[in-house]
């Protein structure tokens, strides 16, 4: 043979065998990596709230763009108020099963024997990040970062009052100061967060706090005017105020959620990660609903329904819809399948993975019916509640939430294939439907709630990450008929009406590590013609009393110092009344602060 044509074959051969290994090593990287994970969600985002759903007013380019290049979900259901959404999310399981029952009163803590999604996935190999609003427990021992995130910049309760220099905002159990707007600030954070993992696995989870009230743009005196002219645009297109902050607000998501995509293209990362968009509940807006009934804290579609747009470019098909009737606890067991670890072995799971769904754009709904119940103050299966399968509804709303007597309407029933408003109640031509749906919805209602008892947490005390511990009124259980409790957002919840000693305010206790503790308290006061009032703050037998000054009016609070209580560990009640029978007239008591003289 030809010298030449043998050395010829011989290069054309080496050279294939190097294109096979190359293209061999890149198929293997492709399948060691595992997809990131970016979660972004909304909070009080209506189905209604983007162009997508055929709003004709709202303007959100960057969601329909990201649902131009993925998969549409017309029917994914998110529980119908925050944070039992948030639990359900977070252990795919329904909320019913960790405890959780409420968004205050102490009721919106994940049980502390739960798994969360962020834990499976640190353990295989992700960096975790939580930008925005936990809303799943306040305390040290519940906090993000002990829940399987490494970072975690947001707040922890169900809303924050200022949106400019937000000041209730935390890094890891830290408090921080912050200068700027709030969507801003978490959206700068989980970019921050992305550009310095991109060389593994990472979970991002952007929750931002908006739309919720307080419906806020930029009001520094340094950026008002471009949260003004949002809300102007919105106007011009004949909104209300209240609907064209909303809109603004939703917008300047659309924006923020533009710079977020656009980094994971700049960091050529678009194949390798997969991308959510959602909300945690229905919406709040007014001005178009889609046709759809009810909103926030309801149990009809508009309460439940809301939106999702998944892209994960090159692996999910682009521009398809699907209304397969998927739910929030089916992310948990989606994202441990995208991850490539098994679910595990010892939870009981709600949620089912749907990731065939997102590959295929479409298919068969993996569950037979979706349930939803909410109290505001206990689990009841005859107040707020619904549920459906993929074409009857059947719901129930009774006002006191009492049960139904023989012969009473067991709910309304809803064909949601011809009727997706819940417009007409088909109750009666399908009696049979009615009571297989009642039935079916009172059997799984036992069978969550089975051996929860719903109260709120006992607040860890003496924790070593958090010396010094705040006891708001919200976490109380107020005994006596004058006691009331009056919410104004978390941070400002007050116990007020102290007329007699004979009211209690009471918070269940679990010491981590005994020893003495200061107690100080704020309050606001202002009674005349008493000068002072006298307050009993009281651990078993031990009974402090304090003096408390007058201030400028009830909502002029101030800080007392009151004393010293030797705590023992475990499970205890700190007790706090009026010292005198005539009561505290003018009272607002604020919070209780416990810290540690034996913690550094």
């Amino acid at each position: 043979m030809n010298p030449r044509r043998i050395l010829l074959s011989m290069i054309l051969l080496l050279v294939s065998s190097l294109l096979c290994l190359d293209s061999q090593s890149l198929h293997a990287k492709e399948k060691s990596r595992q997809p990131n994970i970016i979660l972004v969600m909304t909070d009080d985002q209506g189905y209604w709230d983007t162009e997508i759903s055929g709003n004709p007013k709202i303007e959100t380019p960057t969601i329909k763009k990201l649902a131009a290049e993925g998969v549409t979900f017309t029917r994914f259901y998110a529980n119908m108020v925050c944070a039992p959404t948030r639990a359900g999310l977070m252990t795919g399981r329904h909320y019913l099963r960790t405890g959780l029952y409420n968004t205050r009163f102490g009721g919106d803590t994940l049980g502390p024997n739960e798994t969360t999604i962020a834990q499976v996935l640190q353990k295989a190999g992700y960096k975790t990040g939580l930008f925005g609003k936990w809303h799943l427990g306040r305390y040290a021992q519940y906090q993000p970062q002990r829940r399987g995130f490494d970072h975690f910049f947001g707040h922890y309760h169900g809303h924050i009052e200022r949106y400019t220099n937000p000041d209730q905002v935390v890094v890891n159990g830290t408090p921080v100061e912050t200068r700027g707007y709030v969507t801003d600030l978490f959206t700068d954070a989980a970019i921050d967060f992305i550009r310095r993992n991109q060389q593994q696995p990472f979970f991002c989870y952007l929750a931002y706090n908006a739309p919720h009230s307080p419906f806020l743009l930029d009001t520094s005196h340094f950026g008002q005017p471009e949260g003004d002219k949002l809300i102007e645009k919105y106007l011009a297109k004949v909104l209300p105020l209240r609907e064209a902050r909303i809109y603004a607000m939703i917008e300047r998501i659309d924006q923020n959620l533009s710079r977020l995509l656009q980094t994971v293209h700049e960091l050529n990362l678009d194949q390798e990660t997969v991308v959510i968009y959602t909300s945690d509940n229905g919406g709040v807006s007014r001005g178009f609903k889609a046709g759809l009934k009810g909103s926030k804290a309801s149990a009809y579609e508009g309460g439940t329904r809301v939106p999702f747009v998944v892209r994960w470019t090159d692996h999910f098909p682009a521009g398809k819809t699907t209304d397969a009737m998927v739910a929030q606890t089916d992310l948990f067991p989606t994202f441990c399948q995208l991850a490539g670890v098994p679910v595990p072995s010892d939870l009981k799971l709600d949620g089912k993975s749907i990731l065939s769904l997102m590959e295929q754009g479409g298919g068969k709904s993996p569950h037979q019916y979706l349930y939803h119940t909410w109290d505001r103050y206990t689990p009841n299966p005859f107040h707020r509640w619904s549920i459906h399968g993929s074409r009857f509804k059947l719901v129930g709303h009774d006002p006191q939430g009492k049960k139904e007597k023989e012969g009473e309407p067991q709910g309304q029933l809803y064909d949601l294939q011809a009727d997706p408003g819940e417009t007409k109640n088909v109750a009666s031509q399908y009696p049979e439907k009615v009571s297989e749906l009642r039935g079916e919805f009172l059997r799984w209602f036992q069978d969550v709630t089975d051996g929860q008892v719903y109260q709120p947490a006992a607040i860890p005390v003496g924790d070593e990450k958090e010396p010094e511990v705040e006891l708001q009124p919200s976490w109380a259980i107020l005994k006596g008929d004058d006691l009331e409790y009056s919410f104004d957002g978390y941070d400002w919840d007050t116990i007020d009406n102290w007329k007699t000693n004979s009211d209690t305010a009471t918070w269940q206790l679990d010491v981590q590590k005994p020893g003495r503790y200061v107690v100080e308290l704020s309050y606001g006061f202002r009674a005349e013609p008493l000068e002072t009032g006298k307050l009993q703050v009281a651990v078993g037998d031990q009974k402090l009393g304090c003096e408390l000054p007058m201030s400028t009016s009830q909502n002029v609070f101030l800080k007392q110092l009151v004393g010293t209580l030797d705590l023992k560990a475990g499970k205890q009640t700190l007790r706090v009344q009026a010292a005198d029978s005539g009561g505290i007239p003018g009272l607002r008591l604020n919070s209780l602060w416990l810290k540690s003289l034996s913690i550094e």
